[in-house]
């Protein structure tokens, strides 16, 4: 669902796949190729989202902004997992967020910055280039692999190929578990 909020309407590129039960509200912007996966939310209601060409938002996440202070910033090929929480963030290309991590006001996810499943990173911290960050409240654990480094930017390119299977052959076959 897309929805406009004070004349401001999300803008989505025509190579992007949204599912057809996320929500966009407001000043967004999607790049090419990119993809939000189902029951995500994206509230661009109080300062603009912007994800940029080949990236991914993973199932049940919210992105959302610091109102009238941070934007949501993601940048191209970057990785957002299931269930995370972005809120007023940067996260420059090839970034990678894991499963059920939160990334709070004013922070920086550098270039293959990896911020671990289940962390939480508090307002302000910077994620260095090509670190792993881990814990609540997250600390740099470490420098990436190279392996870690591959991942990154194979699962972007996964997501995209993806997104472009679910964009032609998607079809609702019921409303209703029970029919």
């Amino acid at each position: 669902m897309l929805y406009k909020i004070e004349n401001k309407t999300p803008e989505i590129h025509e190579t992007a796949f949204i599912a057809p039960d996320a929500s966009l509200i407001g000043e967004i912007t999607i790049g090419e190729g990119s993809s939000v996966w189902f029951n995500c939310t994206i509230r661009g209601d109080g300062f603009p989202v912007h994800i940029g060409k080949f990236s991914n938002v993973q199932d049940n996440s919210v992105i959302h902004v610091t109102t009238n202070k941070y934007p949501s910033i993601i940048e191209d090929y970057v990785t957002i997992g299931h269930n995370v929480v972005i809120h007023g963030a940067t996260l420059k290309s090839y970034s990678f967020v894991g499963i059920s991590a939160t990334v709070m006001d004013n922070v920086i996810v550098h270039p293959y910055g990896f911020v671990a499943a289940g962390a939480l990173v508090p307002p302000g911290f910077v994620v260095p280039e090509k670190t792993l960050v881990a814990g609540v409240p997250a600390k740099i654990v470490r420098p990436l692999k190279d392996e870690e480094i591959a991942m990154i930017e194979r699962i972007a390119l996964d997501y995209t190929n993806r997104s472009k299977l679910y964009k032609t052959s998607l079809v609702c076959i019921s409303n209703s578990p029970f029919t």
